[in-house]
């Protein structure tokens, strides 16, 4: 007689054929190097977050789009030509000269290809004022606009600033907003000879402040979420504008959107551009042009504060044993 087998003792049998007899498959090499980009917050909406598809391109290869990589070369001062309407979809050697410019200016590894350390920072949300076309460098690392202009006030030199009574955003009150700027314009300074103080009067005030949207009658328009976040003019120009698209922080506690910028840290470097000083190539400075989503960078550094005496001269006040203090201070806290 053949003896009886319960319905679990079957399955058991089965479960050991399948493992003894169906062939096995080796597992996937990992590559020991794989190409990070920044995390695009799962949307492609982002201005330029489309831009992720060429990385590691070089000179020589042909893809559809790269056009548009061109004319943010073009934008920011790295490919000048007469016109940014011709672009081709061609790597071609003036955008490999371009590209090796743009590393050398931002402090980026000199590879002249589309490596994905170049791409992040192509990718990152940044101030809209141009690197390289019509600035005069004057160091390796902080920079002016050309005839490297500043504010002429007699002495003791104040200047005024003004808000928008029509251009701004509703969801930060108007006082965190102001409390915010303050902040802003007392870091300047604090490192140089200058006042600044707030008017209600916005047709008279030396320096003009709104957030506006795409474009917005200067000559510079705004592109939306997480791209050209704010931009201002030289002296004595005095017009700072903001991009309305943007998700403005004051608190990262409270506000918790991905894609938040924080206002204080974009209106600290933009008073900078006000004040006439261009972009630093020095990564830690604030006149640094990109800022990720929901970091911040408020405390002037080294770079910044002699950029802004060599114009105006130090206040008398001013100590930079202070100024390491602060950096120390700096490194030592918890990242946002």
């Amino acid at each position: 007689m053949f003896p009886f087998f319960s319905y679990s003792s079957l399955l058991l049998l089965l479960l050991l054929f399948i493992i003894i007899f169906l062939p096995s498959f080796p597992a996937r090499n990992i590559p020991e190097f794989i190409t990070v980009l920044p995390v695009n917050l799962n949307n492609t909406n982002y201005t330029w977050s489309g831009f992720d598809r060429f990385v590691d391109v070089g000179r020589g290869s042909e893809l559809a789009g790269m056009s548009e990589l061109k004319k943010y070369f073009h934008r920011f001062g790295y490919l000048l030509v007469t016109d940014n309407t011709n672009f081709t979809d061609i790597f071609d050697a003036r955008f490999e000269s371009a590209i090796i410019q743009y590393q050398s200016k931002l402090g980026l590894p000199v590879t002249g290809k589309l490596d994905s350390t170049t791409l992040s920072q192509v990718m990152s949300p940044r101030c809209g004022v141009s690197d390289m076309e019509h600035i005069l460098h004057t160091t390796k690392h902080y920079a002016y606009f050309p005839g490297r202009p500043s504010w002429d006030r007699s002495t003791p030199m104040m200047l005024t600033y003004a808000f928008s009574p029509d251009n701004s955003i509703d969801y930060i009150s108007k006082s965190d907003i102001r409390d915010i700027f303050e902040r802003a314009f007392m870091k300047w300074a604090s490192v140089i000879p200058l006042n600044f103080t707030e008017t209600q009067d916005y047709k008279i005030a030396d320096i003009k402040i709104g957030f506006y949207s795409k474009d917005h009658g200067d000559g510079e328009p705004f592109d939306g979420v997480l791209g050209v976040l704010a931009h201002a003019f030289s002296p004595e120009n005095g017009r700072f504008h903001l991009d309305a698209a943007e998700t403005w922080a004051i608190d990262f506690g409270s506000e918790k959107s991905r894609v938040a910028v924080d206002l204080e840290s974009v209106a600290t470097h933009e008073i900078g551009h006000v004040l006439g000083l261009a972009h630093s190539s020095v990564k830690e400075a604030v006149m640094y042009p990109s800022l990720s989503p929901r970091s911040k960078k408020v405390d002037l550094k080294l770079d910044d504060v002699k950029g802004v005496q060599a114009l105006y001269g130090s206040n008398p006040n001013f100590r930079f044993s202070s100024l390491l203090e602060s950096d120390i201070s700096s490194n030592q806290a918890v990242d946002i």
